[in-house]
């Protein structure tokens, strides 16, 4: 595993739009989504073990790492996101709940991990903010670092299992940007996940919320 710490190039986009409003992230999420729900089937469909190493992508404030580090303690956390603001949020989360889990930026580009090195991999409302490239660049750096047979799961607005869903993600649209947006609105994720190598990809579950559908994907890096 490398520990080489990457100096942040590539523009992103903050986790509500605007670098001001992260520090608001976690109120939000708890004011416009079933926070407790869709984080623990989550954790559940990730299923850490304790002899695993997970790979979180995009760590965000550090909530599903404090639920699953709190559930499998022996398990070896690794967290990746571009974002250092979220960062420092993440790392004062995990430290008051006594939890010590890496925390790593990266530049936007190649991950700073060897190929095949984690079990799982997962990631919770990143993807609707990354542009096209980006999303297929990051999955397929996703591929590499799992271990063959390892499984890729992912937590994210997909489309919208009515008109009424539709209507609200409008709102999440209008914050994070319709470039980023349209591929999930569309339910194209699991066609970029099938693009960078995976295998067995499906939708596993959703939860309408107050502003969208969030679904749940999957899919194995098969055995060579």
């Amino acid at each position: 595993m490398k520990n080489q710490e990457h100096k942040v190039e590539k523009e992103f986009i903050p986790a509500l739009g605007y670098n001001f409003l992260t520090g608001l992230y976690d109120t939000t999420i708890r004011l416009t989504m079933p926070e407790k729900k869709f984080r623990n089937q989550l954790i559940q469909k990730l299923d850490p073990q304790a002899d695993e190493t997970i790979l979180e992508f995009g760590f965000g404030s550090g909530a599903n790492l404090a639920i699953a580090s709190s559930r499998s303690p022996n398990t070896s956390f690794f967290g990746l996101d571009i974002d250092p603001k979220v960062r420092e949020i993440a790392f004062s989360k995990l430290k008051n709940k006594d939890i010590l889990v890496e925390l790593q930026l990266y530049n936007g580009g190649i991950f700073p991990y060897n190929d095949a090195v984690f079990d799982k991999a997962y990631s919770c409302l990143v993807f609707h903010q990354l542009d096209d490239e980006t999303k297929a660049h990051c999955f397929s750096e996703i591929y590499r670092v799992l271990k063959p047979g390892g499984k890729l799961i992912i937590g994210d607005w997909g489309k919208a299992k009515n008109r009424w869903m539709r209507t609200v993600f409008y709102t999440v649209q209008l914050l994070d940007g319709f470039k980023t947006t349209t591929a999930n609105v569309k339910g194209l994720l699991p066609d970029y996940i099938r693009e960078a190598g995976f295998s067995d990809v499906q939708e596993t579950g959703f939860i309408n919320t107050r502003i969208g559908s969030f679904c749940y994907y999957e899919g194995i890096k098969m055995e060579k």
